[in-house]
């Protein structure tokens, strides 16, 4: 139940951190953002992990690093994706992804959720699609992009790299507090400042997106916090499925504080994440 709960939170923390990091993008390049926000979340950790406690060991620090560069490079590669080809394809990919990778390394590593956990996994696997779904547009609005070999190939490998920073997180030790998290952000910083120096986007963002970028941070913080002490206290592959499901989260502010408009297809993903965190939670 724990583990569950700690899940919902995480899955919360990314959905509403895509909401408001979504909606200062549209005034800044999403790089640009980001290049803000993780610095900001490295010293965010380290003022608070002296108070969480926790030792220090070379292999969570390992293990934090792994997570921190897998999530480095995935978020570049998802944003080139999603600059190049159709959301309505790349979203939904690299979230299955995401979602089921995790889930195959916990089975061949010899978890076994129940039967009902299953059935759930297999929802969330759905619902973790529909939810996804977005416009038939890339992010600079051009209508009808093609997916291209290129275009799959940085989806692909997107949402394995997505994936490989839930496995990573999953084997940090537990009683280690929030040093592996300081790490891992260390190093998803380092590798988005490499990649905007390389695009000539190494630029401050402009002063009034900085309540988002502080508002992104602690979300960032808070999110990946519950999500790694969530995989200590439960299995691959039913923290990852539900940690998966953020998009839930995003789709709902938007629909209540933006009003866009929901099509069928997001109201029944909507519907299945439920059920499948329901279902989860009771075999757990």
């Amino acid at each position: 139940m724990t583990a569950v709960l700690l899940a919902l939170v995480a899955a919360v923390g990314y959905g509403v951190s895509d909401f408001v990091g979504g909606v200062a993008s549209r005034r800044v390049a999403a790089l640009r953002f980001v290049i803000a926000s993780y610095p900001l979340s490295l010293l965010l950790v380290l003022a608070v992990a002296p108070l969480v406690g926790g030792e220090v060991t070379g292999s969570s620090l390992a293990w934090g690093a792994a997570a921190g560069l897998a999530g480095g490079v995935a978020i570049w590669w998802f944003y080139q994706a999603l600059a190049e080809g159709p959301m309505s394809v790349v979203s939904p990919v690299t979230a299955l992804l995401v979602a089921g990778i995790p889930v195959l390394v916990g089975l061949v590593l010899g978890e076994r959720p129940g039967p009902l956990a299953y059935v759930g996994i297999a929802l969330a696997l759905i619902a973790v699609v529909l939810v996804s779904r977005e416009s038939d547009e890339n992010v600079a609005g051009g209508a009808h992009p093609r997916f291209t070999t290129r275009v799959a190939w940085l989806t692909v490998a997107s949402g394995v790299t997505f994936a490989l920073m839930f496995v990573a997180m999953h084997r940090v030790p537990e009683g280690t507090g929030l040093w592996p998290l300081a790490m891992a952000r260390l190093t998803s910083s380092l590798v988005v400042s490499v990649v905007a120096l390389g695009a000539g986007m190494l630029l401050r963002p402009p002063r009034q997106l900085w309540p988002f970028i502080a508002g992104v941070a602690v979300l960032d913080i808070v999110a990946n916090g519950a999500l790694m002490f969530a995989f200590q206290h439960g299995m691959l592959s039913l923290v990852s499925v539900i940690g998966a499901l953020y998009p839930a989260a995003t789709v709902l502010l938007a629909t209540t504080v933006l009003g866009e408009h929901v099509g069928p297809d997001r109201r029944v993903g909507m519907v299945l994440a439920v059920a499948a965190v329901a279902m989860i939670t009771v075999a757990s």
